[in-house]
């Protein structure tokens, strides 16, 4: 697979001006469209008692093309996770309304703390699975049993038999002097039909390149949303795509951070007002709410296959199941160079 050309990074304004629809005028709580005992056509009870109206979900939201990401099932996870790890019943109650809504795939790891034991208690049968192998410890020295044991342990917590995909959690090593060795126990994992797909989570596309030297991917996991655009930009999504690969798009909401109300985002992301400034004026003046348009950025590029988020209870998934599954016709006009630190949550601590 050769490296892509690049394209021209996408930002705005376009021409013309852009009118909200009514169904995207900014809504209470992350647009939660949820009321407790109010009537409601077509409607759905949640575990939680809350009534959830489902005209919506459907072929013209992209509930279907959404992965229930649960790292917070197993770590208090996110910059803007203020409740910690949701409990057994609410984990049952956002599996419950995630089923409803129409997704169909779970993304998991074993180093997601107890997520996947915790998924297996609350029953994997009819979803697609797919976790990941750990980094490698360096005290290893049989590579292909170490894997292929990992893996049966996480079928044995999850309760199946046959995981939808297999990724490597660090793709880097496939470029030191285990990574043959890596490659063959993968392509192991698949022939014994511990999983349909092999792939990699990557953290940087420009690294792909050297990755697919050594493993043909099925899948890739990638970070990508409205601000972290290098997905696209680099070429690698259209190139991943017209090789058949399953192009999974994580971060969407740039682990939170981009839904934060100016008055609530952490001081140490405070550097870049030209970025925030961007942001809210754009948001204000196209009439969506940052969850509308940061989902809606990511679907529109028909490379994505499935959008991979993460929530703390069932009315943060409601919230997120109902957008609409229209291109934005107007983007934000972002600084030309958005700082690397800034799109990367590894260095985040660092700030």
């Amino acid at each position: 697979m050769a490296p892509p050309r690049r394209v021209t990074p996408q930002h705005g304004p376009d021409p013309g001006s852009f009118v909200a629809p009514e169904q995207h005028r900014p809504r209470p709580v992350f647009g939660i469209s949820c009321r407790r005992g109010s009537a409601a056509p077509k409607r759905r009870r949640c575990a939680t008692g809350v009534i959830v109206t489902l005209q919506r979900l459907g072929g013209r939201t992209l509930a279907r093309r959404l992965a229930l990401g649960t790292v917070q099932f197993g770590l208090s996870y996110g910059v803007s996770n203020t409740l910690g790890r949701p409990d057994g019943a609410e984990v049952d109650r956002i599996l419950t309304f995630a089923r409803a809504a129409g997704l169909d795939t779970l993304d998991t790891a074993p180093a997601y703390g107890d997520a996947e034991a915790v998924l297996g208690h609350a029953g994997m049968t009819g979803w697609r699975l797919v976790s990941k192998v750990p980094r490698i410890p360096a005290e290893v020295t049989d590579t292909t049993g170490w894997i292929l044991g990992g893996v049966r342990e996480s079928l044995q917590r999850l309760g199946i038999p046959r995981l939808h995909g297999l990724l490597l959690h660090d793709p880097e090593q496939l470029c030191s002097p285990r990574g043959p060795a890596i490659r063959a126990a993968l392509i192991e994992a698949k022939a014994e039909g511990l999983t349909g797909k092999i792939g990699l989570s990557i953290y940087a596309p420009d690294r792909l390149s050297a990755f697919v030297e050594v493993l043909q991917p099925e899948i890739v996991q990638a970070p990508f949303s409205i601000l972290d655009q290098r997905l696209v930009t680099s070429g690698w999504a259209d190139q991943l795509a017209a090789a058949g690969v399953e192009v999974h798009a994580r971060s969407a909401f740039l682990q939170g951070l981009l839904l934060f109300p100016a008055a609530d985002r952490p001081t140490k992301f405070g550097s870049w007002p030209s970025v925030w400034q961007a942001w809210a004026g754009w948001l204000e003046g196209a009439g969506l709410t940052p969850v509308d348009a940061c989902l809606r950025f990511v679907a529109m590029h028909p490379a994505v296959d499935r959008i991979v988020v993460g929530v703390n209870s069932a009315v943060e998934l409601a919230a997120i199941a109902e957008v609409l599954d229209a291109p934005l016709t107007s983007l934000p006009d972002w600084p030309n160079d958005v700082d690397q630190r800034l799109i990367d949550p590894s260095q985040w601590s660092t700030l």
